[in-house]
C-alpha cells in the first residue's frame, strides 16, 4: 500500500519541477533517475506549497536516498510540520492524521466555500486560515452553515440589526464576518444569536430599544421569527402605555417583559397579567357606568 507521503498525483509525474522560487536550479546538476526523481519530488512538494525544500530534495539524492524515502524524510522537516501543522493539534486530540492529499482536499473544499459566498480573500489565502477548521475536524457543510449565516446577517444588515448585533452581542459590522466564523462559538449558538438579533432589530425597528440579550435569546428559543417579532412589537408599541397607565390605577406595574410575554407567550405569567388588568378595567368602567344609571333612575323616582 502507498504511504501518504509516497503519492504523487498524476499530473505531478514524469514532469520537469515548476518553479520553487529558488534561484538554484538543482534539477539541471542532476542526471537519469535521480534528475526524474527529483522532478516528480519538487513537482509533488511544491503542490503543497513547499517548493523550499527543492534544496534539502537534491542533498537527499545526492546522499543517495530513493523518492520514497526522501518523502518521509521531509515529513520531519519544520517547513512541512508548519504546512500541515492542524496534523500535530489532530493527533494529540486523538483524531486521524490526514494525508496531503486529504488535507489539500479540506483546505479546498473550505476555500470553495469561503470564494462562493464572496468573502474577502484574505479569509482563505492563507494555509493557516484553515488550521483551526482542520484540527477541530470541522466538516465543510458546517463551514457552509457558519458562512450562511454570516451571508444573511450582512444581507439584512439594516441599521437595526447591526445596532442589535453591537448592542446584544458587542459585534461591530467590520466583525460580523469573523464573528460567525469564530470557531470557538457553535453552530447552534450561533443560529440562536442571530436569531435573537433579528428579534431585537425588529424592536428598533418600532422605537422600543429596551429588549436585552435575555429576552431576545429567549424569545429566539421559543421560535419567534422576525416576521413575528415585527407584528408582535407592533401589538406592543401600542398597547404597552395604555396597559402600563391601567396597571398604576390599580397599584402595580407593567413593564417590557410583561408586554412580550403577553403578545409572544400566551400562557406566561405576563399573558395572565395583562388579561386580568384589561378585565380589571372593563369591570371598573362597567361599574361606574351601572351606578351613574341607577342614580339618574333614582333621582327620576324622587321627582315622580
Amino acid at each position: 500500500m502507498t504511504t501518504p507521503a509516497q503519492y504523487i498525483p498524476p499530473q505531478f509525474q514524469n514532469t520537469i519541477p515548476i518553479s520553487n522560487g529558488s534561484s538554484t536550479n538543482w534539477g539541471a546538476k542532476l542526471q537519469g533517475e535521480q534528475r526524474d526523481a527529483y522532478s516528480a519530488l519538487t513537482a509533488l512538494f511544491n503542490s503543497y506549497g513547499l517548493g523550499s525544500l527543492a534544496g534539502k530534495i537534491y542533498d537527499y539524492l545526492k546522499e543517495g536516498y530513493g523518492a520514497d524515502t526522501i518523502a518521509l524524510l521531509l515529513q520531519d522537516t519544520p517547513e512541512y510540520k508548519q504546512r500541515f501543522a492542524a496534523n500535530e493539534a489532530r493527533r494529540k486530540a486523538g483524531l486521524p492524521v490526514l494525508s496531503p492529499a486529504e488535507y489539500l482536499a479540506a483546505e479546498s473544499s473550505y476555500r470553495q466555500i469561503l470564494q462562493d459566498a464572496g468573502l474577502p480573500k484574505g479569509f482563505y489565502d492563507n494555509p493557516a486560515d484553515f488550521q483551526g477548521w482542520i484540527a477541530g475536524d470541522v466538516s465543510p457543510t458546517e463551514v457552509k452553515t457558519r458562512v450562511d449565516l454570516e451571508v444573511q446577517a450582512v444581507s439584512q444588515a439594516n441599521p437595526e440589526f447591526k445596532r442589535a448585533l453591537r448592542q446584544l452581542y458587542g459585534v461591530d459590522e467590520a466583525g460580523i464576518v469573523a464573528y460567525f466564523l469564530d470557531q470557538s462559538r457553535a453552530v447552534p449558538i450561533l443560529q440562536k444569536q442571530a436569531a435573537a438579533a433579528q428579534i431585537a432589530s425588529a424592536a428598533l425597528r418600532l422605537g422600543i430599544s429596551q429588549v436585552g440579550r435575555t429576552d431576545a435569546e429567549y424569545l429566539a428559543t421559543m421560535g419567534v421569527t422576525g416576521d413575528q417579532a415585527i407584528e408582535g412589537f407592533g401589538k406592543i408599541s401600542e398597547s404597552f402605555n395604555p396597559l402600563r397607565a391601567i396597571a398604576e390605577r390599580f397599584g402595580t406595574s407593567w413593564d417590557l417583559e410583561d408586554a412580550e410575554e403577553e403578545v409572544f407567550v400566551p400562557g406566561a405569567p405576563g399573558a395572565r397579567r395583562g388579561r386580568m388588568l384589561r378585565s380589571q378595567e372593563r369591570a371598573l368602567f362597567a361599574g361606574s357606568s351601572g351606578s351613574a344609571a341607577r342614580g339618574g333612575l333614582a333621582a327620576s323616582a324622587r321627582q315622580t
